[in-house]
This record gives C-alpha cells, structure tokens and sequence, in this order.
C-alpha cells in the first residue's frame, strides 16, 4: 500500500473526517517513486483505471478500501513518465468514464479532456508557458482557392513579433495547425523560442483539413495542394526566403504522414521535417493490422521504404515508447539514414497526445531551425 494511504489506516478503518483531511492534504494521484497510486472516492460496484499505454492493460481494476468509500489501484511507472487516464466507474449496471475528481491536472485534446498523472521526475517544461516578457506575434487569417479540392481553404498565419514586410523569413508548413495552437500551445512557444534567439523568426502556415484522415493518409491531392497552392499563394503574400532549406513542414500522427508523403513527392521543395508519432503503418507481408483507414497510408509507406529517396535534407521525428507506433518509428530512422538524410530520433515517456508532441517542440524547432543563440554557442 502506499506510505501515505498506510499511514491513513494506520490506526483502523478511518472515519469520514480523517478521510476529508487525508484528500485535503495530499496531491493525487500518490506519487512514491515508480509507483503510482490513483485513488477515487465513492459509492460504486467497481472501478478501473483507464489509461492507454501499449504494453499495458487497457483497464487496470481499483481495489476497495474496506470500511471507507476509498478505491485505490498502484502501477508501476518509470522515471520521468507522463500519462493521460479517466476513470470507469460502475455501478447499478451503469458504466460511466470520468475525470480523477481529486486530479485539477488535464489535458484537452479534440475530443475533449483527460486527467493527467506526472510520474516522478516529469516537469512541464516552462517554455511551454505564457511569458509575460515574451514579445508576442500575431495569427492571421488567409484564405485561397484550391483549384485541387475545388474550394476554398482558410489557413492561419503565424507572423512573428516585430515583423516586417521588407524582411524574409523562414516558412514553416504544420497540419492540424489549429489544434497545435489550441492543444500543444503553440503558440506560446513559437513566441518563448523566438523572443529567447532559439529559432529564428519565422512565418508559419498553420493547416486544418476537413477530413484529416482522408486527406493528411497519403492523399496525392493534399500533396498537389501543399507544393502547388499553399507555396505560391504564401510567396505571394507574405515575405519569405527562396530556398528549401528555409521551408520546413511539421506534423503529427496523420499530420505526420501528411508530411512525409507531401515532402516525399516534391523532393528538393522543402529541407526540414519534423515527424511527431508519424501514424507509418506498413506490412513486411501480408496486410497491416490497424484498420481500414490506414490503407492508402501503408501502401504508401511499403514505397516508400522500398523507394525512400530524399524527402528532405534534415528530419526530426519523435515518438513515444507508449504508443504502439514506436516500433514504426523506430524501424524508419535507418531507412532514411541509409539515404544521406540526417536524421534526429526522440523517445519519450509518454503516449499518442498534444502534450507529449508540445513537450518536443523544443527540441525538434531548435535542430532544424537554429536560432543565433544556438549559432553562437555550437
């Protein structure tokens, strides 16, 4: 049992007011080392930890505390790990997945919030908050004509602090632009790494597709858009360098792919990639094994590592030992070292979500956009 919970029941069963106290006091979930100790308090038939990390159970069931309305359940979790769980509580035959009432901690993602466990020795990094010293840049709307998908697109536009029209700037492409800006603060740390001479400033172009699981899954028109539309419709209206290697494209999961693939069928148009948890489903033989959506995308990834070429000159791609992508992007670094790319490759321990992708930006930003503090101290 954990120390703190031992120490609780020290002298018996406790009552509600001790309890009161205990919750009062404490940060949860219980941190002691690897092990992690989640708590609910309630009435309930059962409860289990839901926490989606390969390699682990999907649900991990809550022991009763007997004579209290407490259930507890304790997991082992290395140094420096960060998770994102609910709670399945049931009862009366009614299963409900709730937030950790006793957890304030959450990330938010498209489908809405989940709590979040820092395991011992995880910190969220500080230039992933606001400073108020930061000068700030600005989001601004565009739109243009994609003759491609025969409608119009709206993109937002990343302009940097102090910006100027005479000046040229680097141009960074992401896919799922938006939901980089509302769930990896974005933004934030575009602003953080700009105003601290990290990365260069820069203007980004910030995608959001309709229908990201179609388009971003290899889709040769979202590859035509990219090169053909969105690049001569950004020169045209915003002051940008003329070489590929000031061009860079960002993205993850799907966005990931989106990526690759578009870099992969314009070789020499863009320098930069930077690969979060890329969604590379592939099959050495026979068919892969993650559902009908990822069709077109391990048919393109079976090319492509059959014909891997050059997509561009420096790729960063990160992932985390979490999710069962890792063994798709860890299988891909050689591949693209054996074609001359320099390639950085980055684990973490965390799974498939913004905030394990947000936690890397830092890093990957900095490697292939170097700012002048970097220039001056490599």
């Amino acid at each position: 049992m954990n120390p703190q919970l031992r120490n609780l029941f020290r002298k018996g069963t406790p009552d509600a007011a001790a309890i009161d106290a205990f919750i009062a006091a404490a940060e949860f979930p219980l941190v002691d080392g690897r092990d992690v100790t989640f708590v609910y308090r309630g009435a309930a038939d059962a409860v289990h930890l839901r926490c989606w990390i390969s390699g682990l159970d999907t649900a991990q069931p809550f022991q009763a505390l007997a004579g209290t309305d407490l259930w507890a359940t304790t997991i082992d979790l290395p140094k420096g790990s960060r998770i994102e769980y609910k709670f399945e509580v049931s009862s009366n035959g009614h299963r409900e997945l709730v937030l950790d009432p006793l957890n304030g901690v959450l990330a938010h993602d498209p489908f809405g919030a989940n709590s979040v466990c820092q395991g011992y020795g995880y910190e969220r990094p500080a230039w992933t908050l606001a400073d108020t010293g930061a000068r700030q840049g600005e989001i601004h709307a565009s739109r243009l004509h994609s003759t491609v998908f025969g409608e119009d697109r709206d993109i937002q536009v990343y302009l940097p602090a102090r910006f100027r029209p005479k000046r040229r700037y680097p141009l960074l492409v992401v896919h799922d632009g938006v939901d980089y800006l509302n769930f990896a603060a974005f933004k934030v740390v575009l602003d953080n790494l700009i105003h601290a001479l990290e990365i260069p400033a820069m203007i980004v172009a910030l995608l959001q597709s309709p229908d990201r699981l179609v388009e971003y899954g290899a889709d040769e028109r979202h590859a035509r858009f990219v090169n053909d539309e969105l690049l001569p419709h950004m020169a045209a209206h915003f002051p940008l360098i003329d070489d590929p290697v000031a061009r860079g494209i960002l993205g993850a999961s799907f966005g990931a792919v989106a990526s690759l693939h578009t870099a992969w069928r314009n070789p020499g148009h863009f320098g930069q990639l930077l690969l979060q948890s890329g969604s590379f489903a592939f099959s050495d033989i026979g068919r892969h094994n993650r559902g009908p959506v990822f069709d077109p995308v391990a048919e393109f990834m079976n090319e492509f590592r059959e014909q891997p070429g050059r997509p561009a000159e420096r790729i960063y791609m990160s992932c985390g030992i979490y999710e069962s992508l890792i063994y798709e992007n860890r299988s891909l670094v050689p591949k693209l070292q054996e074609q001359g790319i320099d390639v950085r490759f980055e684990e973490a321990r965390d799974a498939h979500n913004w905030e394990n992708w947000r936690d890397r930006l830092r890093t990957g930003l900095t490697w292939l956009f170097p700012g002048p503090l970097w220039m001056v101290y490599e």
